[in-house]
């Protein structure tokens, strides 16, 4: 004797036929640090609505990496183990673990956010075939903080006065850079930089007008030379057993969304770094970030030509050791990617 089915079950059937359902995925993301509270702010509302957004099936626990104990630099080895499916990473700390991704943003290649874009569009397959094949991970965005210029607790007039003070620095070829210059690096987190320059560990720090307005950095320090030297590139990044748990289709959905995010995240490099300097200095015209009074120091020819300098006498060759020595291709690769939309070529 054959039964109805019931409406479960008559639903049910329907559902196997059109194919398996995904249940809510769950989402571990560790974002930025506390102390970038704009960047923390957008990244809290975009993975609250991602799955509105997106429309995949996903439920997010965000915190911002500090809030969870996380180091920048144990990044990707935390995505390899699936400690968070999503990271935001700053790259130059995590490239401790590959040289190879620092290549993205080397100090005194891409100085201006224009240039920085087409070296990221340039580096950006190679970056994700390496990142996918070494920690099991994948590109969702890449995007930078904005200039990194020169923020000291003393006063300054020109990168010469970097001689023989301790400077922050956060990636290998920044440190580089400094000792070029005389400075002795101190390698710091974003956490980190705010204590250490109120109790002299360091006299000078390196970041964004906007991360260090955010930060409070002004509160400690006392001249801003605004001389960019990079870009501080980051990413967000999402373990690749997390991210093969979803269709073709919701892949695409999840990267069309990440993009608005890339997007969001650029916007603010380009467009709100004048507004956060001119607060950091005290300019009548700060409208949008908190007012500090710190003196703004001119960037002089002398010092633009010291950076290419360190550039090409110090950054690229110690990149090139360190990065062939795990990768015989590495500099054959950046030179036909960044190094070509840079006119730069390492021989």
């Amino acid at each position: 004797m054959k039964f109805p089915l019931t409406i479960a079950a008559a639903a049910t059937a329907v559902t196997l036929a059109a194919g398996p359902v995904l249940a809510d995925v769950p989402l571990r993301v560790a974002g930025n640090f506390s102390q970038n509270a704009k960047h923390v702010a957008i990244e809290q509302e975009f993975f609250a609505n991602l799955a509105q957004t997106s429309g995949v099936p996903v439920t997010t626990s965000y915190n911002p990496m500090d809030v969870v104990g996380v180091k920048a630099p144990d990044a990707l080895r935390m995505l390899r183990s699936g400690s968070f499916d999503v990271m935001s990473v700053q790259v130059g700390m995590a490239s401790r673990d590959d040289p190879f991704f620092e290549g993205i943003d080397l100090i005194g290649v891409s100085t201006d956010m224009d240039s920085l874009r087409q070296a990221v569009d340039a580096y950006r397959e190679a970056f994700d075939e390496r990142l996918q094949s070494k920690f099991n991970a994948k590109v969702l965005t890449l995007w930078p903080f904005g200039p990194q210029v020169f923020f000291c607790n003393q006063p300054i007039s020109s990168l010469d006065d970097m001689k023989g003070l301790k400077v922050r620095s956060f990636t290998p070829s920044m440190s580089a850079m400094l000792e070029y210059l005389g400075a002795t690096p101190v390698t710091l987190q974003f956490s980190e930089v705010y204590p250490a320059l109120q109790r002299g560990v360091a006299s000078c720090g390196v970041t964004s007008p906007t991360s260090a307005n955010s930060g409070n950095w002004p509160e400690v320090t006392t001249h801003l030379l605004p001389l960019s030297v990079s870009g501080s590139v980051q990413g967000h990044f999402i373990n690749l057993n997390t991210w093969n748990k979803f269709s073709e289709e919701q892949k695409a959905a999840l990267e069309a969304s990440m993009k608005e995010l890339e997007d969001r995240m650029w916007d603010m490099a380009v467009n709100a770094t004048g507004d956060a300097l001119a607060c950091n200095t005290g300019a009548d015209d700060c409208a949008d970030h908190k007012k500090f009074g710190m003196t703004l120091v001119d960037i002089s020819d002398a010092d633009r030509q010291k950076i290419k300098e360190a550039t090409l006498a110090a950054v690229l060759p110690l990149w090139k050791q360190a990065c062939n020595a795990v990768d015989p291709s590495c500099t054959a690769t950046w030179n036909q990617t960044v190094g070509a939309v840079a006119g730069l070529t390492i021989d």
